[in-house]
């Protein structure tokens, strides 16, 4: 019996963020660009680059509560948009997840509590510091939206898997035709699994198929679900590190998609960062230990475009 699979959430950019929304306006947004919003009672991340010690900017902001759970939680991801720092080549080094969370309390609850409290700077994490906004380098804010990916299922337009994969029967001497009869299967679907596609190609195949009902998806989140590899995954997958707060095991819980690249655009020019897709594992307990303050680093995993060129 097949394993069912979990369902796929796809974010997609909207509206420019306007302004400097403050509160639960603020980080109960998922975005891409900007600055960090922070939780209540919780630091924002403001990490510095593994090579050049220099700021890194915010390339997505998720808020993510999970099902069940008492707690807001937030998750940042960060790299280094200095050019040649903030590929693949720098690996984790240019690259941070921080997970933040709090704990619900009714709106009431929370403005009484915001009335009476003194106004104390939170704590800076040690070894971070926390850039002023004004030298932290910034992409343009967007907010994101989600839809679910079960919902492009029946309005796949093959037209731009086509051309794709036109150019890359060109440079691989690929059947094409073949290949495009077998959009209509399902993933596990047999036909899929004996064509004679290389292991490496066969990977890349994969991937441009699942995104061809949606090519604008610059986030696919699945929740302790499967991710979409863009090339074989190496060892890495297998030896994610344990959680530094609990000790625990990590699990998959969303990754950033090539179309993002594109629409990470700044004002200050020479801002960029380039990747074929990023994964981010969380913990899987999604621990948060009483009065913490300060986010707690995640891990994520970069694998480079091989064909950079067909995302642009």
């Amino acid at each position: 019996m097949a394993a069912v699979r979990k369902p796929v959430l796809l974010g997609l950019r909207d509206a420019a963020v306007q302004g400097c929304p403050k509160g639960p306006a603020a980080w109960t947004a998922s975005k891409l660009g900007g600055v960090p919003d922070a939780l209540p009672a919780v630091t924002a991340p403001g990490p510095r680059c593994g090579g050049c010690a220099e700021p890194l900017a915010l390339v997505v902001q998720v808020y993510c509560p999970l099902e069940g759970s008492p707690f807001h939680r937030l998750l940042h991801v960060f790299a280094c948009a200095r050019p040649g720092c903030g590929g693949g080549g720098s690996g984790t080094r240019s690259w941070k997840v921080f997970r933040s969370q709090c704990l619900q309390v009714p709106e009431k609850e929370t403005l009484n509590a915001q009335d009476s409290a003194p106004a104390v700077a939170h704590p800076v994490p040690s070894g971070e510091g926390l850039a002023v906004h004004a030298e932290v380098p910034q992409f343009q804010p967007y907010y994101i939206c989600v839809a679910e990916e079960e919902d492009y299922g029946n309005s796949v337009d093959l037209e731009h898997a086509r051309s794709l994969l036109q150019d890359y029967q060109q440079r691989e001497g690929v059947d094409m035709e073949h290949l495009l009869s077998l959009c209509s299967y399902s993933d596990g679907d047999e036909k899929y699994e004996k064509t004679n596609i290389k292991s490496g190609d066969q990977t890349f195949y994969k991937f441009m198929k699942r995104i061809a009902a949606c090519q604008e998806q610059i986030l696919r989140y699945s929740w302790s679900g499967e991710p979409l590899f863009l090339v074989c995954p190496t060892s890495e997958v297998s030896e994610i590190p344990a959680c530094s707060g609990c000790g625990g095991q990590r699990t998959f819980e969303f990754q950033l998609m090539p179309a993002l690249v594109s629409m990470l655009s700044s004002a200050n020019l020479g801002l960029a960062v380039e990747f074929g897709t990023i994964l981010v594992y969380t913990c899987e307990q999604s621990c948060w230990p009483p009065n913490q303050q300060t986010p707690m680093e995640e891990f994520c995993i970069i694998q480079e475009d091989p064909d950079e060129f067909l995302f642009k």
